[in-house]
């Protein structure tokens, strides 16, 4: 995500509308100095202010973060890569937290499923696709959970020290404890128990 980019289109935006720096900040209720930070390219608006900032400019959220007006195809295309780069920004312990509460919702909503279609349906075929589809949702959500974890973890070589990040086969087959896995190495080529860590 380019903020210098999106910075001189946010500024662009403002002088379309023949506006100070001062007056967007006060129809916005943030700080002259927050609206300068935005335009050089210094600083992005928090998630809350993007929806009043793109009203305000009457521009889509997927146009502020590609930094350009967007026709139609290209509005599919930016999608796409926006979501991910705001993916990629996320921090990983607000990652693991975010996925973790969904995660557990949707947990307990396929229990609920399962519940309901024990004690009020009758007919068993009926019953065997809400279970199923439970059952689908629930190994979805561990799968969601696996992929979350891999992409936020780093480990440290007892070895070599070196850090790491295994391939996906290799962190779903590692015996395993709550921080430490049993991993090859790739960089001194040698198993041990690793450390994991948070990616910074």
């Amino acid at each position: 995500m380019d903020t210098v980019k999106i910075g001189q289109f946010i500024k662009s935006l403002r002088k379309e509308k023949s506006l100070t720096q001062r007056e967007v900040a006060e129809r916005l209720n943030v700080s002259e100095k927050t609206v300068s930070k935005w335009e050089t390219g210094n600083g992005m608006p928090e998630v809350g202010l993007m929806l009043p900032l793109c009203k305000f400019y009457g521009i889509g959220i997927n146009e502020l973060l590609s930094g350009e007006r967007l026709d139609e195809r290209q509005y599919v295309e930016k999608a796409e890569e926006n979501i991910a780069c705001l993916v990629d920004r996320t921090p990983p312990r607000k990652k693991i937290i975010i996925t973790t509460i969904s995660c557990i919702l949707v947990i307990l909503s396929s229990l609920a499923l399962i519940l309901i279609s024990a004690f009020f349906i009758a007919e068993i075929w009926i019953k065997s696709v809400v279970i199923g589809i439970a059952m689908i949702v629930v190994f979805a959500d561990i799968s969601v959970i696996i992929l979350v974890a891999v992409s936020t973890e780093i480990y440290t070589c007892e070895k070599c020290g070196e850090k790491f990040v295994p391939s996906l086969k290799a962190y779903i087959l590692a015996p395993h404890t709550f921080k430490r896995r049993y991993l090859k190495c790739p960089h001194c080529g040698k198993k041990s128990w690793n450390n994991s860590h948070l990616k910074k």
